[in-house]
């Protein structure tokens, strides 16, 4: 008896079989991510984001430098910055269309916005952008550039505001609490004497409300795949014409164009076409910032954007006071240490909640996130069911385990048959079979089922 169990066991045939009905309860390809593959996932998401945030950081430095020289009288001294800023939208939409043309399957998705679409979501972006661009440059004409930068510093009040009110960040006291210790820091770190004028006021005010506004919405349209704004070039491609009529409107009555025609910089073809080289060239490095700017709202959202922002003026700072000598007072080196905290701490915070929250991955390691709003789901609810799912899964095999060990233990020639009664088993646990049924009584079911087979049939050698 014991060198056929021995044969038995052997079986090829059965063997295989065996392996068949165990890869029917193999571990789900979609399961929930451990806490090693969060951090893994979060190193590989900061590495990525540091990729995008240092490419913007470098295009907006060497943007502000350049239009430093241009817009200083002892330098180019060009002084229409929002009919450069006009000229430099339908820039960003030539090189937007451009890319849509030769890599249509990475920057051309397949929708289009809708006319109802574009003038409910997209317009009302295009025109705050606008607005906040011009609004900021008027200001800059009557007050000082360190009380531009103390009230401009209260967008990120706003950023959280709006982040909240559309549901683009779960409300947090302590993620409160670290935007206000920035915001503080930021006014330290700026506070000189400075002239309050009040127009200058309401319009740096206006215009940190409109920035807050117009990021929030730009996040919603990139996570739009429906619109066809789920990437930067499609999303530049269809705001920038938008945003270049709404600034040509205002810089039609700011600037005066006919003012700027008969400016000394169009006087003359040779000279025309100087002044246009040095309106064109700058807007690409715009469109690069810009593009920069929409990829870290596209993967980490308007928050990070705004305090990247921040993060931008503190090494600002710190290097005009390293490099060029500038005098930092006491309290604005406090005020540079309180923001740098402030960032250290929003870190932080993004890490734990990183770390803390479920992360459901498929079967390539790849976090699954629900991008459409009408299909949204909270993905611990869905982490929830899935763990449950799995824990079911779990108990599952240990009691198909445990009843084909007991009826391998029996020996005989119809193992294959009763395993194939195994399979119709397992397939009753999955639809009909209640959850709260034990591996006991599959144990005892199986015995019985041995016993009864035991007396109606005669002793196997």
């Amino acid at each position: 008896m014991d060198t056929h169990r021995e044969d038995n066991n052997s079986d090829p045939a059965r063997d295989a079989l065996l392996d068949e009905e165990r890869t029917l309860y193999d571990e789900p390809s979609t399961h929930l991510a451990s806490v090693e593959e969060k951090k893994r996932l979060w190193w590989k998401n900061a590495v990525i984001n540091t990729f995008f945030i240092s490419c913007w950081f470098t295009f907006a430095t060497i943007l502000s430098l350049y239009n430093k020289w241009m817009f200083a009288p002892e330098h180019l001294g060009f002084p229409f910055p929002l009919f450069v800023t006009t000229i430099h939208m339908f820039i960003q939409f030539l090189l937007a269309a451009l890319l849509r043309l030769i890599w249509p399957r990475k920057f051309k998705p397949e929708h289009n916005p809708t006319r109802q679409a574009y003038a409910k979501k997209a317009l009302p972006a295009a025109i705050s952008t606008s607005l906040d661009i011009g609004f900021s440059n008027l200001s800059l004409k009557i007050i000082t550039l360190s009380f531009y930068t103390m009230c401009k510093s209260s967008s990120l009040i706003f950023v959280l505001s709006f982040a909240f009110l559309f549901r683009l960040e779960k409300f947090s006291w302590r993620l409160i609490g670290v935007i206000f210790l920035i915001f503080s820091g930021v006014l330290l770190m700026v506070a000189t004497e400075t002239h309050f004028v009040l127009p200058g006021f309401i319009l740096v005010l206006s215009a940190s409300a409109l920035s807050g506004f117009r990021w929030s919405l730009t996040q919603i349209l990139l996570k739009d795949k429906k619109m066809g704004l789920d990437n930067p070039a499609a999303t530049v491609y269809w705001l920038s014409p938008a945003m270049g009529v709404t600034l040509a409107i205002i810089s039609v009555f700011v600037d005066g164009w006919i003012t700027v025609a008969r400016s000394p910089f169009f006087n003359g073809l040779p000279k025309t076409l100087e002044t246009l080289f040095y309106l064109i060239c700058p807007g690409f490095l715009a469109f690069s910032m810009v593009m920069s700017e929409f990829y870290i709202i596209q993967r980490t959202g308007v928050v990070p954007m705004s305090i990247a922002g921040i993060a931008k003026e503190v090494t600002t700072i710190s290097i005009a006071a390293w490099y060029f000598h500038d005098e930092l007072t006491p309290l604005n080196i406090t005020g540079v240490g309180i923001t740098i905290c402030g960032i250290a701490l929003f870190t932080y915070h993004k890490y734990r909640k990183s770390i803390d929250s479920t992360v459901p991955l498929d079967a390539h390691g790849n976090p699954i996130v629900v991008d459409d709003e009408d299909d949204r789901r909270d993905l611990r609810s869905y982490g929830i069911e899935l763990e449950e799912t799995m824990r079911l899964t779990e108990q599952n095999q240990a009691d198909y385990d445990e009843r084909a060990t007991l009826l391998f233990s029996a020996g005989g020639d119809d193992d294959a048959e009763e395993l194939h009664s195994i399979r119709s088993s397992k397939v009753m646990w999955d639809s009909e079979t209640p959850h709260n049924v034990t591996s006991e009584e599959w144990r005892n079911e199986a015995e019985d089922s041995e016993e009864e087979g035991s007396d109606s049939s005669e002793p196997r050698s």
